[in-house]
């Protein structure tokens, strides 16, 4: 049995639970960090491919999700992109500024994150205990519970937190979810916080795979695989236009990938889940309007360098070949066509799929390939200037297991940064007016023994 309280108990060892643990203990809270993986930060490694974009210039708030906004906007102010990047610019990693405003390590690696952020856990003496599989989180007002001998002498014992494993007790005046969602559950996120906080009285939106690649149905005619194209990819739900994004491609054989659709996923998941009808319209020249791209067309089939081609040859180098034969046929031409036998119709009919060529979604690739989640906590639930919740005082959240997620450009990872230290500061000040407290009542009884 657990003879010791901590002052918090952070559940997770990832970004949000690493920042909320060195925090703490910056501010002199007693920290204990568990951990059901046999490392830490393993999420971390993955992100940027392994390089780290660890946060990003742009802070707009149209970069995050959330039911909301204000809600952001709050943790935000508190701890924001350059309190980030001052931050690790500490611990001796030199932000350099890659992809318009998002934020890399000097480094190129992952790895110096995580390594910066433990060296610093270990400096402050916060002791990290890994594979620790827990079982329940529960808050309790029963001495009998809790059996440790310093109560006789804590006058906050109540509300204290009970954290149970196989073959321990761990108990904390605060607690800190900082578990993660669902997404890439090799890394450690398998969803155990969203029981956690079941356990203590909360709800949880739906979690869903968000930045991640679609599922397509495409019966007829298929994109072939294995194609990278810029693209602008407009995101239908029921018919009505719900986002547009432009970036690189990706064709798989299952679908479509690449930040351009990682971007709309979690609005894709939403509408799955609701049974709506989704599509994506791909323009694959996004840099000329339709009546411009048919003008080019038709004056091109008509040069002197193109007007005795094929059709299909005649499109080299404005298309990848292997997309020129699909676009093609979806345009009901045929690849050997002569340019000059083309009617006016065709050229548009051709221009119409080359600016609108339409997939039908039936699908997400799921948590094991999506980089964050949608869905967790409900914001409603939690005092957005401290992150604690509404329902069970001292509990507080961290990152992917609240209901907020951000876009690809390290935004999640902002957020991460963000609640975790927002989180652990307000556990730290919470604490801290407990014992002011206590110190005056102490006082108060010497100068008043009767």
């Amino acid at each position: 049995m657990q003879k010791q309280i901590y002052d918090t108990v952070i559940i997770g060892a990832g970004a949000s639970g690493l920042m909320a643990a060195v925090t703490a203990a910056r501010k002199g809270l007693r920290v204990l960090v568990l951990e059901h993986m046999e490392q830490a930060a393993k999420k971390i490694l993955a992100t940027g491919n392994g390089k780290c974009n660890y946060t990003n210039a742009d802070q707009s708030l149209e970069n995050y999700y959330c039911e909301e906004p204000d809600f952001i906007r709050t943790v935000l102010a508190q701890f924001s992109c350059q309190d980030t990047i001052r931050f690790f610019e500490e611990l001796g990693i030199r932000p350099v500024q890659k992809n318009g405003t998002c934020m890399y390590p000097e480094s190129g690696q992952a790895s110096s994150v995580k390594n910066v952020l433990l060296a610093e856990a270990q400096r402050l003496d916060i002791p990290i205990l890994f594979s620790v599989g827990i079982r329940a989180v529960h808050k309790t007002d029963s001495k009998e519970q809790l059996r440790i001998e310093q109560l006789r002498r804590e006058r906050f014992w109540k509300g204290l937190f009970r954290i149970e494993t196989k073959d321990q007790v761990y108990i904390g005046r605060t607690c800190i979810l900082a578990t993660g969602g669902k997404a890439m559950k090799k890394t450690g996120s398998d969803g155990s916080g969203y029981i956690y906080a079941r356990q203590l009285g909360h709800s949880i939106a739906a979690p869903l795979p968000a930045l991640t690649a679609l599922l397509t149905n495409e019966t007829d005619i298929r994109l072939p695989a294995g194609i990278r194209v810029f693209c602008a990819a407009a995101l239908y739900v029921d018919h009505e236009p719900k986002a547009c994004e432009c970036g690189e491609l990706q064709i798989t054989d299952y679908g479509i990938s690449g930040i351009v659709i990682f971007q709309s996923a979690r609005i894709v998941s939403r509408a799955l889940e609701q049974k709506r009808h989704v599509t994506v319209c791909l323009d694959f020249q996004p840099d000329l309007q339709m009546e411009q791209l048919t003008a080019y067309l038709g004056s091109r089939f008509l040069s002197i360098y193109h007007r005795h081609q094929k059709l299909a040859d005649a499109l080299t180098g404005r298309l990848p070949d292997k997309l020129t034969g699909v676009v093609l046929k979806r345009a009901g031409l045929d690849a050997g066509e002569v340019c000059e036998n083309l009617t006016e119709k065709q050229i548009r009919r051709l221009a119409g799929q080359m600016k609108n060529y339409e997939v039908t979604v039936t699908g997400t690739k799921g948590f094991d390939h999506a980089q964050v989640t949608t869905g967790g906590v409900p914001v409603q639930e939690i005092f957005a200037q401290r992150m604690e919740s509404k329902i069970v005082p001292g509990l507080y959240f961290a990152g992917e297991i609240v209901d907020v997620d951000g876009k690809c450009g390290g935004y999640n990872l902002q957020w991460a940064w963000s609640s975790g230290y927002v989180a652990a500061d307000s556990a730290a000040k919470r604490l801290h007016g407990q014992r002011q407290i206590q110190k005056a009542a102490k006082n108060g009884r010497k100068e008043h023994p009767l």
